[in-house]
């Protein structure tokens, strides 16, 4: 859940800024001036709403709506068929999800949780606190970029740019543009769909661009990291079960989970899994061994079936189960670094039977969902993991990306990668949700030249038209309305 020092510190933030803007107004001394202020600076402030705006960048933006006329026409033509196809689509994807979620909400199926493609965002609930930053910089990036389109497609349909600003409302920073009203109005529905349809054009391009160089991470960093050798590790929590003397530390390799190599971090995700789904793999050793090492102990069954045969009390022992020629059901506890230390891993008494030594497979008796687990990572003495995978994978971050020199950050690449991720999820994201049929969306402009566009000869009456957009938007909004509050009662409520 978010932190309630955070919620405090945003309303507090936002209560003493609306009180000084209060204050400030209503002082007939300084009313005057801090009007002028913040009109010299842009500047206008409401409840939880705070917008900036300059002509700072006029020039800029008019020289990008210059810059080859015949380029900008084709690419905003484009981004004009993508724009009315995702408004299409957007609508399908927004069906489908209203209906995954009131499947999950009837069958209760984390399957069909882990299928949906949309799902709200609420920091703190669903995203980590450590992932705001990337979170926040990742939406004002995508919103740029968004009004970036919507501002150099307009100067191209010459339509008057006034401005460009940036916004924070309550927490959520975002962008904005100024245009000219009235020159909207006059250009052609063509025209004004290749404006609409810009930012959510730009959006995706933005998501594309970070899923190529996401892709091409490894070549481009190539002269200063090497992949493939194992999973870096770059943080362990303090409440990990790995965090200890003999667990993982900042900077060792891991290269095996169990008999499962690893050259990268999606390996590791994909042997705990594999970990966590089959059964607890067992272990060779020497039938002398096994008598000499064992303790003599009383063999129990816990609440869940399985055995317990060392005392509660022991750090060290695990309690073994094995099985000989004439008895399938035998117990042993323990030391468990010493039975397993060199040890390999087997399913069976036939997998140990090599060089003619008599040996036997000895598998962990933990309880259903606990693993024993041994972590490769050279040169340090292997760690054993015993608990759940998952808290293993929650509680170690980890890098496929190792510096080649000493002064290079181990934190560099994952930080890189990171933003990529982000940006192809929220941008991708702000494109679906802008082309969304929806009152005060891009998609309620794109809709309406839309409309004017294909319908004006077979429905001649513009007012018939309106009621036809109208009908559709406020299908739209009731259909995003429908997914944004079964999606926060989903994250929230449950």
């Amino acid at each position: 859940m978010i932190p309630i020092p955070v919620v405090v510190c945003v309303l507090g933030g936002w209560c003493v800024i609306y009180l000084a803007d209060t204050l400030l107004r209503s002082s007939s001394s300084l009313k005057a001036s801090y009007e002028d202020w913040l009109m010299s600076y842009g500047l206008s402030i409401s409840p939880f709403h705070m917008r900036w705006q300059t002509a700072l960048f006029n020039r800029l933006f008019y020289s990008w709506g210059r810059w080859k006329p015949r380029f900008l026409y084709l690419w905003f033509s484009i981004g004009m068929v993508f724009g009315i196809v995702a408004m299409f689509g957007s609508v399908v994807l927004l069906g489908k999800t209203l209906m995954q979620t009131l499947t999950l909400m009837i069958t209760e199926a984390p399957a069909v949780q882990n299928d949906r493609m949309l799902q709200v965002v609420v920091p703190g609930v669903n995203l980590p606190i450590s992932q705001l930053t990337y979170f926040f910089t990742a939406i004002l990036i995508s919103g740029i970029i968004h009004e970036v389109g919507h501002g150099v497609a307009a100067i191209r349909e010459q339509v008057r740019f006034n401005g460009f600003g940036i916004f924070i409302f309550i927490v959520y920073p975002g962008a904005f543009v100024d245009l000219f009203t009235t020159h909207l109005q006059l250009i052609s529905p063509i025209q004004q769909l290749r404006i609409f349809c810009a930012g959510v054009w730009h959006n995706f391009v933005l998501g594309v661009a970070s899923l190529i160089v996401l892709f091409l991470l490894p070549a481009i960093l190539f002269p200063f990291y090497y992949t493939g050798v194992g999973a870096l590790v770059t943080e362990v929590t303090e409440d990990s079960p790995a965090n200890g003397p003999r667990g993982l530390f900042v900077g060792d390799l891991v290269t095996n989970l169990q008999d499962c190599s690893v050259r990268g971090v999606e390996d590791w995700n994909s042997c705990l899994g594999e970990i966590s789904q089959k059964t607890q793999i067992g272990y060779c050793i020497n039938a002398a061994t096994l008598q000499q090492l064992s303790f003599p102990a009383r063999v129990y069954r816990r609440l869940d079936g399985t055995v317990e045969c060392c005392s509660n009390s022991s750090l060290t022992n695990i309690c073994f189960s094995y099985s000989n020629n004439l008895d399938s059901h035998l117990y042993a506890c323990l030391p468990a670094r010493k039975a397993i230390e060199a040890s390999q891993v087997c399913r069976t008494n036939m997998d140990c039977q090599k060089d003619f030594v008599p040996s036997l497979c000895v598998t962990p008796s933990l309880e259903n969902q606990t693993r024993l687990i041994r972590v490769k990572h050279p040169p340090h003495i292997d760690m054993l993991f015993v608990g759940h995978p998952m808290h293993l994978q929650y509680t170690v971050s980890l890098s496929s990306f190792v510096p080649r020199h000493n002064f290079l950050s181990i934190d560099l690449p994952v930080v890189i990668e990171t933003m990529c991720k982000y940006l192809i999820s929220l941008s991708g994201a702000l494109a679906v949700i802008n082309a969304v049929p929806c009152f005060a969306l891009d998609g309620q402009w794109i809709l309406n030249s839309f409309l004017e566009a294909t319908l004006a000869s077979l429905i001649v009456e513009k007012q018939n038209r309106e009621l036809v957009g109208f009908l559709i938007l406020l299908a739209g909004s009731v259909l995003l309305a429908a997914n944004v509050a079964l999606g926060l009662w989903l994250v929230t409520a449950r």
